[in-house]
């Protein structure tokens, strides 16, 4: 079973008014999907964020946020720079492809000696 894990790839502070506290400790989150397996580990171009009140621990959703919100979340999506998208293969994934291509090295040299 693969597992996703999202990693921070920029994370700022805004100093908007939060639309339940009106506080000014806003913290603005982008994060990338990453998920990995025993065989591979692939990086998506998959990008969520997400605006949170260091104050009430809220959650602010797109549908609460203000023009000066909006504003400060379109400067900083023009700032992230993802990952590239890519799968890397793990040493277990190698090891069994040579265990594979020996496997049918050695049978195709016993079918053509005549033992099989």
């Amino acid at each position: 079973m693969a597992k996703e894990r999202l990693i921070v790839i920029k994370q700022a502070d805004i100093t908007n008014n939060c639309p339940e506290c009106f506080n000014q400790e806003l913290e603005l989150t982008f994060s990338q999907r990453h998920t990995y397996n025993a065989f591979y580990h692939k990086t998506t171009e998959e990008i969520s964020h997400e605006i949170k009140c260091k104050k009430c621990e809220s959650i602010i959703y797109p549908v609460k946020w203000t023009d000066d919100i909006e504003r400060v979340f379109d400067y900083y999506n023009k700032l992230v720079e993802p990952d590239k998208k890519s799968v890397r293969f793990t040493t277990l994934f190698f090891v069994l492809l040579l265990l594979m291509f020996g496997a049918v090295a050695a049978l195709l040299y016993l079918y053509f000696e005549g033992a099989i």
